[in-house]
């Protein structure tokens, strides 16, 4: 049966698979591979650590053949509890192929393995006069096949588009072993099904990435950014659908609350956090005249729409101070002591004022606070559900639970979706079906059945196949 592989068994027989130096099964290591940053921990029975596509293949048709699981890890820094071994088995950690195969100018593109840090990519391609757009807020920490895996945007999602619109090509292995390749390195194709979109996003549960060719831009030579504070958080959501309505399309476009300033306040300090109750954070980007036009006439605009304060920065040190801010905010939040469960849930744009209001309503209703903040330009906004003594309480883990099942009601009853870039994971599978109609579900679990018919890759979590248990 599926995980009653024995552990001493399966062990030596992917030691004399693999090499000694690839797999481990002692306390420590499948501690460290029980859990990533959701609540949500279990226990493999072995880790291998691969280091190529061979050795990937050979541990999947080795799996295959004895009916063990297969839970994918990159970094283990996702919020949804989507690499944890929910039955066991195999932890097969693509972290350590890191290698940057290629960038190539001309082509406008860069071959990566999936263990490579997404923030050291865009160094790397920086350096050669290239951008890649997609920037996650763990970027210094997360890595590609975990972006792959959950389709990852960040806050250049507004101007640039999501991880899968960077994906030309990848190499993916089966659940059997087998090695597919799909795309290429070309900007356009289309040759066949569009595998690549149903790799992307499919959070492990089809296959394990381990290479992917990626599509790089110019390098935008000049930026510029601007932080204005309003009075209240609905003003400042009222505030982005004034700066589409100017014909403006900032790279960025972020937005916060009355609660996530005053954290950062407690936190970073009054002086870095500007007045208010409500904080708009805008990025520019382009050719140097272009982008000092749009940053002064976007600062009138933003100074006409009542703002208490619009400061600006131009260059790429001076933006990144203002940046130094936002991406402070999720520390400052759990400083606060209180457990942060962070929802990326995400709106139709023209809702985000109801959400303002609706967020503070829920506050009051549920007697937790509630911190909004994020991408207010797509919609993708993190409502965090702040509770004291969620983990050892019974009772308040219920609260809570009532409170995200009217959040995710609502957000649902508005056109929205329960995640805009964490993925479902194990965090959001209670709403899953919810979320997606049932020929939609059904559709999931056919492309599961035909991929993994025997359940074993990533087992147990929002898509299973029926009759494998």
């Amino acid at each position: 049966m599926a995980g009653k592989h024995p552990p001493l068994a399966l062990a030596s027989d992917l030691r004399r698979l693999l090499g000694a130096e690839r797999v481990a099964d002692d306390p420590a290591s499948l501690a460290a591979h029980a859990a990533d940053r959701w609540f949500a921990s279990s226990m493999p029975q072995v880790v291998v650590h691969a280091a190529s596509t061979a050795e990937v293949s050979a541990t999947l048709e080795y799996a295959s053949r004895h009916g063990v699981p297969v839970t994918p890890r990159g970094a283990g820094v996702g919020y949804v509890g989507g690499c944890v071994p929910l039955r066991g088995g195999i932890v097969l950690s693509v972290a350590g192929m890191r290698r940057i195969k290629e960038i190539h100018f001309e082509d406008g593109v860069a071959v990566v393995e999936p263990g490579v840090i997404t923030g050291d990519l865009q160094a790397a391609v920086r350096a050669q006069g290239l951008f890649y757009p997609p920037d996650p807020a763990s970027l210094k920490e997360c890595s590609i096949g975990g972006n792959l895996a959950t389709n990852a945007g960040g806050p250049r999602c507004l101007k640039y588009g999501v991880t899968r619109h960077y994906v030309l090509g990848l190499e993916a292995v089966l659940a059997d072993g087998r090695v597919l390749r799909a795309g290429g390195r070309t900007h356009k194709n289309k040759t066949g099904f569009d595998l690549v979109g149903l790799f992307v996003g499919s959070e492990g549960l089809l296959g394990i990435i381990t290479e992917a060719t990626l599509r790089l831009l110019p390098l935008p030579p000049a930026r510029a950014s601007l932080s204005a504070s309003f009075a209240t958080f609905a003003e400042a959501a009222a505030g982005v659908q004034a700066v589409f309505r100017a014909g403006f399309l900032p790279a960025a476009l972020e937005v916060a609350d009355a609660f996530t300033l005053q954290a950062a306040r407690e936190h970073c300090g009054r002086a870095v956090v500007p007045a208010g109750e409500g904080h708009l954070l805008l990025d520019l980007d382009g050719q140097p005249a272009s982008v000092r036009s749009e940053a002064r006439a976007l600062q009138a605009l933003l100074k006409g729409l009542g703002a208490l304060s619009v400061k600006k920065a131009v260059g790429e040190l001076a933006c990144e101070e203002l940046w130094g801010l936002r991406r402070r905010f999720s520390a400052s939040l759990k400083a606060t002591g209180l457990v942060k469960l962070n929802e990326d849930i995400v709106v139709p744009r023209g809702r985000l004022v109801d959400l303002a209001e609706f967020a503070d309503g829920l506050r009051r209703r549920s007697g937790f606070p509630v911190a909004c903040f994020g991408h207010a330009g797509d919609g993708n906004i993190h409502v965090n559900i702040m509770a004291a003594g969620y983990r050892e309480d019974p009772a308040v883990r219920a609260r809570v639970e009532a409170a995200l099942d009217e959040l995710f009601t609502q957000v649902l009853a508005w056109g929205g979706a329960i995640t805009g870039e964490h993925g479902v994971g194990i965090a959001k599978q209670r709403w899953w079906p919810q979320a997606v109609p049932e020929v939609g579900r059904a559709v999931h679990e056919a492309l599961k059945r035909a991929l993994d018919p025997q359940g074993l890759l990533n087992p147990d979590k929002f898509v299973t196949v029926s009759g494998v248990h």
